[in-house]
């Protein structure tokens, strides 16, 4: 490695690969799992709430093997497939109901709950997953990383909808060049950007303007409510809308701002240059703040309240 390199967010120079081989060297008994928690201890990685990030510790931990750069220690565990044992939500909890038609109007008070914080057995929970990974066309089943569950209910508790909020893409060039953002500031940000990465609106649900309108709510409240669990607000929300499905209709009736499309990369792209083909997707982008840019493209720019 002849130059520091920005790798999983942090700058990786000689120092830093030397601290790792130090602590391999040091302590080859220990776990992938005890290492990446003695990283983050070391370097002091933490999210806004004062947690240590030890499984972004561990991902670059992996990706400086995947170079040749460390020798990690053989994995304790080697599942055949990591979800094949995960308990899958109880399909009985997300049984179709019978179609839903109602003006909005009639619907009204919705009930919007953020669930990610509850314990895995509560019953929102435990429906929020349900629901997505039944209903949902890409399903789902758990979240990992920063991110907020929004389960949506009218005024007789009937489920209308589940919105994800979770970590923004690494890199995206629409949304890179309407930021402004230059690969260091990107780093320094990235976490202050959310990305909407399911929104269910269930199939026997009709009701006309209920999408915008609930893209409309829960932005007003995503900052404060990601603030509340992880100590840092979120200035810009994103979401990738696949076109060979949708015309992304609620995105633009709540006033979010297409500015571009992918070019069907992947996350799983390697470093020797092999690359897999994914769906080309619009690229939407709504702002929390009215000096987004600002914030983004300045590492040392203060964070005055939303």
């Amino acid at each position: 490695m002849t130059e520091a390199r920005i790798i999983q967010g942090r700058l990786i120079g000689a120092t830093q690969l030397e601290q790792i081989r130090h602590l391999l060297l040091s302590h080859p008994d220990w776990s992938r799992r005890r290492l990446s928690e003695q990283l983050a201890a070391l370097w002091q990685w933490r999210n806004g709430a004062g947690q240590l990030k030890d499984m972004a510790a561990r991902t670059l931990l992996l990706k400086l093997e995947q170079r040749g750069w460390i020798v990690l220690p053989p994995r304790r565990r080697i599942p055949s497939n990591r979800m094949r044992h995960k308990q899958l939500p109880s399909p009985t909890l997300a049984t179709p109901q019978p179609p839903l038609n109602q003006p909005l109007k009639e619907l009204l008070p919705l009930v919007i709950s953020e669930c990610s914080c509850l314990d895995k057995d509560s019953g929102q929970r435990a429906l929020f997953d349900a629901l997505l990974h039944q209903h949902h066309y890409l399903s789902h089943r758990s979240s990992v990383g920063e991110n907020l569950q929004y389960l949506v209910r009218d005024a007789r508790a009937r489920p209308l909808a589940c919105l994800l909020f979770g970590a923004a893409a690494w890199q995206c060039a629409a949304r890179d060049h309407y930021i402004g953002w230059n690969p260091w500031a990107r780093t320094q940000r990235l976490q202050f950007l959310a990305n909407n990465t399911r929104f269910l609106i269930l199939p026997w649900v009709r009701v006309e303007h209920l999408a915008s309108h609930l893209l409309a709510r829960i932005a007003r409240r995503l900052s404060a409510d990601w603030r509340a669990k992880y100590g840092h607000p979120i200035y810009l929300i994103e979401t990738f809308v696949e076109q060979r499905r949708f015309q992304g209709t609620a995105y633009r009736a709540a006033n979010w701002v297409r500015v571009g499309q992918t070019k069907g990369r992947t996350r799983q792209d390697r470093p020797d240059g092999t690359w897999h083909q994914a769906a080309i997707k619009d690229v939407y982008l709504y702002p929390l703040h009215r000096r987004f840019r600002q914030h983004l493209q300045h590492p040392t720019a203060p964070l005055t309240p939303l």
